[in-house]
């Protein structure tokens, strides 16, 4: 879709549909306000249900569009800082401004927060719209089916792209295995509240922000494949931390090298792939590399909890909720070695 369409046309009616479906839900809630929530019926559930896929799907297609629209916006030279900067933005926006936010809307009123959600991506449509860009129509239209193969197979042809795309998956995986189990381990081992558990995030988010700023400076003065090793050091050594230590001092720093670590990854990988992929191409070969990394999202979350519920009985609850960083750690160790051996940037 994002090859066959005028991506900035594409980013707004993403968010012109996500404006659609925020105002559904605040028409829901408004047209039945005193409704307690032991009383809604299976309709207004299986709505809601059918509004969130949408939803997900409409911003998937936004943030692929927008990710392959970029290179069009600022020299190839200047995509680290573009990115470093976009996802810097992002992270404060949702992780400091959005929860407190959402808390003061929510106890002032249940329609407030899906307003200005409906406002803001109304906005964004708006800005977006606004972008001086020429019309962008492909030469030829191939078939649907035809185009996605021709994705695929550059993608197989690109070797070092394919290794790339598999270790994000394994690195998102272990990250949101651990992700899934933290705020367990939060509760049991560290023995936090859900304020502290609240500020431990917004510490790992600070990191978010400091690695987006500074992933550009570090990429261009240590190159690109250096700073995938650092980043990948990194998540070794998070997840030994969380692995073996039962500190809160320790998991916040742990979040925070982590999130940095995460972003110089991100920064460096995705301008990759902007200066490698033909612009006729970017947005099938981004989608495929993308799949890798978010479909293996679930078996993290799914091995996370199932590793923990079989050691449970014979290591106890403590060892259990520590195994899934352990086993991170090994996996971002043996990444490292394999990154180390194979990765090679011309």
């Amino acid at each position: 879709m994002t090859d066959r369409s005028d991506r900035r046309l594409l980013m707004v009616r993403a968010d012109l549909v996500r404006v659609a479906l925020m105002a559904c839900i605040l028409g829901m809630i408004l047209s039945r306000p005193d409704l307690p929530a032991g009383q809604v019926g299976p309709g207004p559930i299986l709505s809601l249900i059918a509004m969130a896929f949408l939803f997900g799907a409409a911003e998937l297609i936004r943030d692929n569009a927008a990710q392959t629209i970029l290179p069009a916006l600022v020299a190839p030279g200047d995509l680290e800082r573009a990115n470093g900067q976009i996802w810097s933005a992002e992270q404060v926006a949702g992780q400091f401004a959005g929860p407190p936010l959402a808390g003061l809307l929510i106890a002032a009123g249940i329609a407030l927060p899906f307003g200005l959600d409906a406002s803001v991506y109304a906005l964004s449509a708006a800005l977006v719209w606004l972008i001086a860009l020429p019309p962008r129509l492909p030469a030829e239209s191939p078939r649907f089916w035809a185009a996605l193969r021709e994705g695929l197979a550059w993608m197989r042809a690109n070797p070092q792209l394919l290794r790339l795309a598999v270790m994000l998956g394994v690195i998102n995986a272990v990250f949101v295995g651990g992700m899934t189990i933290l705020v367990l381990y939060a509760q049991e081992i560290l023995d936090l509240s859900a304020t502290g558990y609240g500020l431990l995030l917004t510490v790992g988010a600070g990191g978010g922000v400091l690695g987006g700023l500074l992933a550009p400076w570090v990429a261009r003065h240590i190159g690109m494949r250096a700073s995938l090793l650092a980043a990948l050091t990194c998540f070794v050594l998070v997840h030994l931390l969380l692995g073996l230590g039962a500190s809160v001092t320790l998991t916040g720093l742990a979040l925070f090298l982590e999130a940095a670590a995460g972003m110089l990854w991100n920064v460096v990988t995705v301008s990759y792939r902007q200066r490698l992929i033909p612009d006729a191409l970017l947005g099938r070969v981004n989608s495929v590399y993308r799949f890798f990394g978010w479909g293996a999202m679930p078996f993290g979350a799914l091995g996370a909890g199932a590793l923990v519920t079989l050691l449970e009985a014979p290591l106890g609850r403590a060892a259990a909720l520590h195994a899934p960083y352990l086993l991170g750690a090994l996996a971002c160790l043996g990444l490292l070695l394999y990154a180390r051996l194979r990765l090679r940037f011309d």
